[in-house]
């Protein structure tokens, strides 16, 4: 069954640009990339052979940034400054980016409504009516067919999957400035798969729930690598998907985002805690042991006894609040920088793949406007020209190195081409603004009632 990518049959789109995304399984042909997690515990065993690795191998071909860093307003601003700077060529852009916003918008709702629709029997945070409870493998299976549908959004979202060694590196390796370390049982979970977008080099700002307390030397965060966006889809055996969006996360940092996990103290601190403990148990020995030897008999075996009762009471209680104060701290990072789970997720997946598709369609249709007239060839050397004006472009604009799909942009403008003019037509109705809603107004009281 085939469905119009717009509401009415005047504004069916040409080509197959807006049509790859159709949350169908026919048209995909993709499968889940579900975790091989004996494969990802092997590669775990080699980071953990290494010497102070600072990034995965190969990084620079696993990972290539393909988020355009402007938003479509701020794009706007920049094509019309320097591709079109007249009037009329400013009106024209202005009226093609409706046009874009118009014969799109409807395309992207409803993916968005296919998605909810596979998404509402497994959602935990379903506010309407309980449904029949779902078997184990019915709730595996749906999970899996929500993450095939999310699989193109994604893509068009410009998000990059994660590879695997970026996992196991990530798991293993542990960045001395994160004051929070965790450990994960890989038997608990069944599939993990991270997502990300927007690669940075700098420094990360760090909200402490410790204040001013954090550590007796303050030193200026380190530059790091790290993701402005990133999109965790992960199932623990016992438990269910867990879809979760966060910000400014670093690439050590992913272990920190997963479901059942441990807080652990890192090896310096376990250290530094051993030290106290040791030097403060020899000042209380020295000073309170010889003279219960002395002065009240007591057997040196007794007295070690005691000691040892003692010094571990005073261990578990020293170790169980610095996880204690650990775990608040990760409760306190993960408050600040988590963007939407669950049902808002994909709310919010469709409108970023709306945005980067907009955003793929005006640098096309502003890129191909200013082509040499003589310069004609394939489908195939256009989307190259495109790709690699656009990348050169992006890269003097941002100085970010950003993949841009050519062929996929000019796919979306080839099925955007007016064939019965632009749209919204004059004549389309327009809705009034959302009136502003006040509270009314309380007559005021007599004071001499």
């Amino acid at each position: 069954m085939s469905f119009d990518t717009c509401p009415f049959p005047s504004f069916r789109l040409r080509g197959q640009g807006l049509a790859m995304l159709h949350v169908t399984r026919g048209v995909w042909g993709s499968r889940v990339r579900v975790r091989a997690l004996s494969s990802l515990a092997a590669k775990m065993g080699e980071y953990r052979k290494m010497w102070n690795p600072t990034e995965p191998r190969d990084w620079a071909q696993q990972y290539r940034e393909r988020f355009i860093p402007f938003s479509k307003e701020q794009l706007l601003r920049l094509l019309i400054q320097e591709f079109h700077s007249s009037p009329a060529e400013k009106e024209a852009l202005e009226e093609f980016s409706a046009h874009v916003d118009f014969c799109t918008l409807f395309h992207y709702h409803h993916i968005l409504a296919r998605l909810q629709a596979l998404y509402d029997p497994i959602n935990p945070d379903r506010e309407t009516l309980d449904q029949p409870s779902l078997t184990d493998p019915q709730r595996l299976s749906n999970e899996q067919e929500v993450l095939r549908a999310l699989e193109p959004l994604l893509a068009q979202a410009n998000f990059s999957s994660l590879s695997e060694d970026t996992l196991a590196y990530a798991l293993v390796v542990h960045h001395p400035q994160d004051g929070v370390q965790v450990t994960i049982n890989l038997d608990q979970y069944i599939y993990i798969q991270f997502w990300a977008l927007g690669q940075r080099v700098g420094q990360i700002a760090h909200k402490s729930s410790m204040g001013s307390k954090r550590g007796f030397f303050k030193s200026p965060p380190a530059e790091r690598r790290y993701f402005k966006r990133v999109v965790l889809a992960a199932r623990t055996k016992r438990g269910h998907l867990v879809l979760k969006s966060f910000k400014d996360i670093p690439l050590e940092g992913l272990e920190q985002l997963l479901p059942e996990l441990k807080v652990r103290t890192p090896t310096l601190q376990r250290a530094l805690l051993n030290l106290t403990l040791v030097v403060s148990g020899v000042v209380f020995f020295v000073n309170v042991g010889m003279v219960v030897l002395t002065d009240l008999k007591v057997a040196t075996s007794l007295l070690l006894l005691f000691f040892a009762a003692f010094m571990g009471l005073r261990a578990f209680k020293m170790f169980g609040q610095r996880r204690s104060v650990q775990a608040l701290e990760l409760a306190h990072m993960l408050y600040y920088r988590s963007t939407s789970n669950n049902s808002e997720l994909l709310t919010a997946l469709a409108l970023r793949a709306h945005a980067e598709h907009a955003k793929e369609a005006l640098l096309a249709h502003s890129f191909l406007a200013r082509r040499p007239p003589g310069a004609h060839g394939g489908p195939e050397e256009t989307s190259q020209w495109l790709q690699s004006e656009v990348e050169n472009w992006l890269l003097a604009q941002s100085g970010c190195d950003v993949a841009f799909n050519g062929t996929r942009a000019l796919s979306h403008l080839q099925a955007l081409t007016p064939s019965n003019g632009m749209y919204p037509p004059p004549g389309f109705p327009k809705l009034d603004p959302l009136a502003t809603i006040t509270s009314p107004q309380v007559p005021p009281t007599s004071d001499n009632s």
